[in-house]
């Protein structure tokens, strides 16, 4: 499906390693190549677009329109509690409603 580590909250895809498929624009293909880069699920387009416009250094443009809304970000240039908002964010995207309210009754 991703070509790498992938991870999946009751068969939704909410996290992924990046492969450089042909789809991807070939600037942003040599970045993935070259790197680790990481997808997420974002609740919507304007959140990606946020988070591009806030660091553009770490969060990638637009790779392709399969998944959306989605963001791919450099793993090596991101800090780790960013990372964690990132990801628990995408698992809230992608989870159940009552996996939701399991993981904030804890």
């Amino acid at each position: 499906m991703t070509g790498g580590a992938a991870w999946f909250v009751r068969n939704k895809l909410f996290t992924w390693e990046c492969s450089p498929w042909p789809s991807i624009p070939e600037d942003l293909r040599e970045v993935i190549a070259s790197e680790l880069v990481v997808g997420v699920k974002v609740a919507d387009e304007l959140d990606a677009l946020a988070l591009r416009e806030m660091a553009p250094d770490v969060f990638l443009r637009r790779t392709t329109r399969w998944g959306e809304p989605k963001i791919a970000f450099r793993m090596r240039a991101i800090d780790d509690d960013h990372l964690i908002e990132l990801v628990t964010e995408a698992w809230r995207v992608q989870a159940p409603q009552y996996l939701r309210r399991e993981f904030d009754a804890r």
